[in-house]
């Protein structure tokens, strides 16, 4: 008769897991005896190496109790279809790996190759994250709901960030984001824009939005679309 800190030993667990046997019903637990302890036979330490080998080979301790005393032909049934089960686990595991990966690549996970291209273009030109996050949700949305729409305007905005004007007022917008509405900055930049805009007609000033609705939540839903800033030159670009 021996302690269940001697089966430990002699198992190679720990009687914090022999207790968790205990509890699951996969380890009988023998009786007190007059001084207070639990003596366990030798019958407990081949079980206890039993659950043991299984559990660490994999199986699942729910299935444990079943194997300990089937027959060969069952133990090898019952072993193939949670190696079948595992080999499912396995490639659940590979995708989700993968998944992760395309996080680690950041844009790309979210939007197609040619708009992580024009982002990562952007942040060449030194454009914040905060308005590369704001581009990147709004083709989220576009590319979902207007395909057709989104593939037009990426290719007119990436033509456009070719001119060095655009560029220049590409980087004073998104500078502008914080300023101030009353700086005298705004009215200069708003003239800028109109002047380029009116002597470089562009595509979408002429073509029918196919979306207008989605094209109108892409502009509008974001958190952090606009700033105080930002509306002072959509107001003076109106008049």
């Amino acid at each position: 008769m021996i302690t269940i800190g001697r089966l430990a030993d002699y198992a190679g667990v720990t009687t914090k897991a022999i207790r968790h046997y205990h509890e699951r019903g996969l380890l009988a637990e023998p009786d007190r005896d007059s001084s207070g302890y639990r003596r366990y036979t030798a019958q407990h330490a081949i079980d206890l190496v039993k659950i043991r080998t299984l559990a660490e080979a994999g199986v699942p301790l729910a299935r444990i109790k079943d194997l300990l005393d089937a027959d060969p032909d069952a133990l090898t049934t019952a072993i193939a279809e949670i190696d079948h089960n595992l080999e499912d686990r396995i490639a659940q595991l590979r995708r989700t790996r993968e998944n992760l990966a395309q996080l680690r690549g950041g844009d790309r996970l979210f939007v197609s190759t040619d708009v992580a291209d024009y982002l990562d273009d952007l942040r060449e030109l030194g454009i914040s994250e905060h308005r590369i996050q704001l581009e990147r949700d709004g083709w989220i949305l576009m590319q979902t709901a207007s395909p057709e729409d989104a593939a037009s305007w990426l290719a007119e905005k990436r033509e456009l960030i070719t001119h060095p004007e655009v560029r220049a007022l590409y980087l004073d917008y998104d500078a502008a984001y914080n300023w101030p509405p009353t700086d005298p900055r705004l009215p200069a930049l708003a003239e800028r824009t109109r002047t380029w805009f009116a002597t470089h007609p562009t595509n979408s000033e002429r073509r029918s939005i196919q979306n207008p609705t989605i094209a109108h939540l892409a502009a509008q839903s974001q958190p952090g679309a606009t700033s105080p800033a930002w509306d002072r030159l959509n107001q003076l670009m109106r008049e």
